[in-house]
């Protein structure tokens, strides 16, 4: 019967007592390198198992296990395991927030095709200055972030705090009127 370990099956005893070393030496450097790049321990975790699967794959490439060469094979394992599980937690992410993005638009686009450009310009004119100006600059002229906040003399995020403002205070105003219902 073949040695088993982390429902690894060993080719050998040898095999086995190679691999827990290595595990039992370096896991917690290993999760220490996964959470630096994830900032996240249980998805550090997660690539810190990842990196033992791929260096159990490409343990006969492993001749000292103890040697700086070693390591620093365990550790590039390790960060690009990281690495991995973070470019797919952010592809998750982003696919979440355009998924908002996307129902936000045709949100925006129902309550905007049953509003008057008249009253549209009414209540955007009835905003204070500062959430007017940002307001305009992003919708009528189309700017980006920066270039808003460049022009303004403000930082990026303020300009996208502005824009929330401005979003929110529209749609109570567009509750108000009795266009749209408003939302919590």
């Amino acid at each position: 019967m073949r040695p088993v370990l982390f429902g690894i099956v060993f080719a050998s005893g040898e095999e086995r007592e190679k691999f827990e070393h290595i595990y039992t030496q370096y896991k917690n450097l290993l999760l220490h390198k996964t959470y630096e790049i994830l900032r996240d321990y249980t998805l550090a975790e997660d690539a810190a198992s990842e990196a033992f699967l791929r260096i159990y794959k490409n343990l006969h490439k492993v001749d000292d296990t103890d040697s700086n060469r070693s390591i620093a094979f365990y550790v590039t394992i390790a960060k690009n395991a990281a690495l991995t599980l973070r470019g797919t937690e952010h592809k998750k992410q982003t696919e979440e927030y355009e998924d908002d993005i996307a129902d936000t638009r045709d949100m925006e686009l129902e309550v905007l095709s049953g509003i008057s450009s008249h009253a549209i310009y009414r209540l955007v004119d009835a905003l204070s200055e500062e959430l007017r100006s940002v307001f305009l600059l992003k919708f009528a002229y189309d700017m980006p972030h920066r270039a808003i906040g460049e022009a303004l003399g403000i930082s990026e995020n303020n300009v996208t705090v502005r824009l929330h403002r401005a979003k929110k205070k529209l749609a109570q105003m567009l509750a108000k009127e009795g266009y749209v219902c408003e939302s919590k």
